[in-house]
């Protein structure tokens, strides 16, 4: 029963995913924790395990299509790998000085940024359709430390939160950078299967990880993205769009008040 409940939870999650195309770190993470009552920060390394593994098969498929900007990608990894080192090193002094009080702080970090990421949802496509017209520009030595900087930032809250690895990068760059979104969605892909690779490694030295969670959420994961995707082309996305980010701007204000 078990099993069952954790595959259905990976299902419901897929199939969101695969309809909406809002990230999985954002939608898993609060049911991990609220809902199945995973302690928050076995339920981070769990769920970058998780991101990990479902982001391989798209990033092939984005790297054979030539839709990634590889200097990008190694331009955030700089920053992020060691972010993502420093955030679940943080983690670790929190647990070995207040013990299980760094629950509470993995709760209030994960509420903020369930705040920040779907009020930048909410203006996503305004935000793409202003990237859209600007010119492609090289990548220059400074635009190369701006985005390591980034990487920085964004490695460190998804070391401690697991949350935002595509997310996060991609509003940083549209808003700074201002990339076109075609030439974005692959290069994102790609960070953040190296970046939640790194973080899901690091927390399972941590033995943050539960392994057994992970493949009951794969279980049904899989069969619900195809699903997700299929229904895509059939309901009104926009709209479901905006109510899960409001479900998850609400769940983001309650793990603040918790």
């Amino acid at each position: 029963m078990d099993l069952l409940i954790k595959s259905l939870v990976g299902f419901g999650v897929g199939t969101l995913i695969g309809m909406t195309g809002v990230g999985g770190g954002v939608l898993l993470l609060p049911i991990l924790i609220f809902g199945l009552g995973v302690p928050p920060i076995r339920a981070v390394g769990s769920d970058a395990l998780f991101n990990f593994l479902t982001k391989i098969g798209a990033s092939i498929v984005h790297l054979r299509k030539g839709t990634v900007r590889r200097k990008v990608v190694l331009a955030l990894a700089v920053g992020s790998v060691p972010g993502s080192y420093l955030g679940v090193s943080f983690l670790v002094h929190l647990r070995n000085v207040y013990g299980n009080g760094v629950n509470k702080f993995i709760t209030i970090a994960v509420g903020f940024l369930l705040i920040c990421i779907p009020t930048f949802l909410f203006f996503q496509k305004k935000i793409e359709d202003r990237a859209a017209d600007t010119a492609v520009k090289p990548l220059t030595a400074k635009s190369f430390v701006g985005m390591s900087v980034l990487g920085l930032i964004a490695g460190f809250l998804v070391g401690i939160t697991s949350v935002g690895s595509g997310s996060i990068v991609m509003m940083m760059l549209l808003l700074f950078f201002s990339f076109q979104p075609k030439v974005m969605v692959g290069t994102d892909i790609v960070h953040a299967l190296i970046l939640t690779g790194v973080t899901s490694l690091l927390h399972f030295r941590m033995h943050n990880v539960d392994t057994h969670l992970v493949g009951a959420l794969l279980i049904g994961s899989v069969p619900g993205g195809l699903l997700g995707s299929y229904l895509s082309t059939r309901v009104p996305v926009p709209w479901l769009r905006r109510i899960l980010c409001a479900v998850l701007l609400a769940t983001g204000a309650r793990m603040l008040m918790a």
